[in-house]
């Protein structure tokens, strides 16, 4: 499964509640997600410990939008409009946390 956030995790818990849930598939962050998986952010270490159980995605232009494309935690996979388009086709379900 993939699952897809799109919300800071200081605005909404809904990568909370992804990370308590999903068990394996892929995350992909997008819109202002994307904050999680920097260095230094309050959910960095979720995102760390989540990619020991699954892989974990940001989608570039969203990172670039937003000033933190350097600072992306290491192990985390930035793609493109198109990697996100393979990224739904590869997996045969989506979520998206709201």
């Amino acid at each position: 499964m993939l699952n897809i956030v799109n919300k800071s995790p200081l605005e909404r818990s809904s990568l909370e509640s992804c990370l308590r849930v999903a068990r394996g598939g892929a995350l992909l962050l997008i819109e202002d997600a994307v904050y999680a998986a920097c260095r230094g952010h309050a959910s960095a270490r979720a995102i760390v410990d989540a990619m020991q159980r699954m892989k974990v995605y940001v989608l570039q232009p969203d990172l670039e939008a937003r000033g933190v494309d350097g600072l992306v935690v290491d192990g985390v996979t930035a793609v493109d409009y198109g990697g996100f388009v393979d990224l739904v086709v590869e997996h045969s379900r989506t979520h998206s946390w709201l």
